[in-house]
C-alpha cells in the first residue's frame, strides 16, 4: 500500500492506534486507500447498530493477521473518523503490516 507513513499512528499503553476513514454501504470490503492522514476503508455493512464497525474490525484483522478481539474502536463510534487500537502491536509493527497488503 502506497503512502503508509502519511497514516496517524501512535503509540499507547494498550497498544498501537490508528486513524480510519469508514465508508459504510459500499459495493465491497476493503481497504481502500490512505486519505490524508488516515486509512480509508470500505464496507457493505451498514452504519446502523454499530455494523460497520464490526465490519471494519473484521477486515483489518484479516488483513493484518491478527484476532479481530485484539481491535478495539477508541473513538468516533457514530462517525465516518473512527479511531482503532491494536493490542500488542507497536507503530513500526503496525506500519510494516500495513506495507505489505
Amino acid at each position: 500500500m502506497d503512502h503508509i507513513d502519511r497514516i496517524d499512528i501512535r503509540d499507547t499503553d494498550g497498544g498501537a492506534v490508528i486513524a480510519v476513514k469508514v465508508v459504510p454501504g459500499s459495493s465491497r470490503d476493503r481497504i481502500a486507500a490512505v486519505l490524508g492522514d488516515a486509512l480509508k476503508i470500505t464496507t457493505t455493512a451498514p452504519p446502523q447498530r454499530g455494523e460497520a464497525n464490526v465490519a471494519i474490525a473484521q477486515i483489518l484483522a484479516e488483513a493484518l493477521g491478527i484476532s479481530p478481539r485484539d481491535i478495539q474502536l477508541v473513538s468516533g463510534r457514530t462517525s465516518a473518523a473512527k479511531e482503532f487500537c491494536f493490542a500488542g502491536l507497536s507503530v513500526q509493527q503496525l506500519r510494516r503490516r500495513l506495507a505489505e497488503i
